[in-house]
């Protein structure tokens, strides 16, 4: 039996066609692919703030998307509030937007304002983080996901820090993240569980929000309280950015690895601070999800799912290290 998901593309997907620029029959039979779509009005809504270091380069990806594409695109930031996304959503759509792109943190904040988007014709592409479901049903309503399989990277990291490290049955491995109840955040966590379980080890997350200072003072108080740590493993850009710290205010000597890419990561990677870094690539995250956006809008063509990211380490750090902060 098909899935609601593919029930909604399908019915998404001929609505816009029938809407699709106003053409006669007779331009229909002769398109232009090179006309103005400037027309066509894209909501790309950001779950954090505008501060965030971290979505600098997916802008750039989206303002490249939008110029190549000549599409229209109103960039808009939720601030880590669910209420103040969903507003953003409803004012998009009371407004005439003809598609949604959009972060989903929360698996039940977004449903119902997504899903009746869905219904009326407005095509939903997530991006950066999906609906813990992926789509099945039930689950906030999209058409695809561009981003990282959270599980899948945690799990990952979480191998090459059980060999690198040798960690073994009762080991504690702090794992500090920004939003410790986000979606990204409870994914990537099981996926580094995961990987020390199959060795006996232990986690133990610690909110630490997006301010780096606050960051790093939980960070070092957790540490002075527990010395017993064996290892950091960053779950986002924040506490990756600060584990290093962290250790040596603790006074500990201890490894560490994380998630996300800045320039503070990467010194720390060249540096052998940190022992691996998983990228989310947030360019092509940004670029592809307009992209795919403009083509169903303009085309009818079904956007796909990608899976964005990749294992920085010293060994291949040198390309991240000239283009982060603007595609990394």
């Amino acid at each position: 039996m098909k899935s609601m998901l593919k029930t909604l593309t399908t019915v998404c997907v001929l609505a816009l066609s029938l809407t699709l620029g106003g053409m006669s029959a007779a331009n229909a039979a002769k398109p232009n692919r090179n006309q103005n779509w400037s027309h066509r009005h894209i909501l790309f809504l950001i779950w954090s703030y505008e501060s965030n270091p971290f979505f600098g380069p997916m802008v750039n990806g989206v303002k490249d998307a939008e110029k190549a594409q000549d599409v229209t695109v109103d960039i808009k930031y939720g601030n880590e509030n669910m209420a103040r996304m969903k507003n953003i959503i409803e004012t998009a759509i009371a407004n005439g937007t003809d598609g949604l792109a959009v972060t989903i943190p929360d698996d039940n904040a977004l449903k119902d304002v997504l899903c009746n988007a869905m219904k009326k014709g407005i095509p939903v592409i997530a991006f950066n983080i999906d609906d813990s479901h992926h789509g099945a049903p039930g689950s906030t309503c999209r058409l695809a996901f561009v981003g990282q399989d959270f599980v899948k990277a945690g799990y990952a990291l979480g191998k090459l820090a059980v060999k690198q490290f040798h960690l073994g049955k009762g080991d504690l491995v702090f794992t500090p993240v920004e939003a410790p109840q986000a979606v990204y955040a409870v994914q990537r966590h099981a996926g580094v569980a995961k990987a020390l379980a199959e060795v006996g080890a232990k986690t133990e997350i610690l909110g630490t929000g997006n301010d780096h200072a606050k960051a790093l003072s939980l960070m070092t108080q957790y540490l002075l309280g527990h010395p017993d740590t064996k290892a950091v493993i960053g779950l986002g850009q924040t506490p990756t950015s600060q584990a290093v710290r962290a250790i040596k205010q603790a006074g500990l000597n201890i490894p560490a690895a994380g998630f996300d890419i800045s320039q503070g990561i990467i010194q720390n990677l060249e540096n052998d601070k940190l022992a691996a870094a998983v990228d989310q690539q947030p360019y092509t995250q940004g670029y592809y999800t307009i992209a795919q956006m403009a083509d169903l809008l303009k085309f009818g063509l079904a956007p796909s799912s990608m899976a964005t990211g990749g294992l920085i380490t010293k060994d291949n750090v040198g390309l991240a290290k000239k283009w982060a902060g603007i595609t990394r």
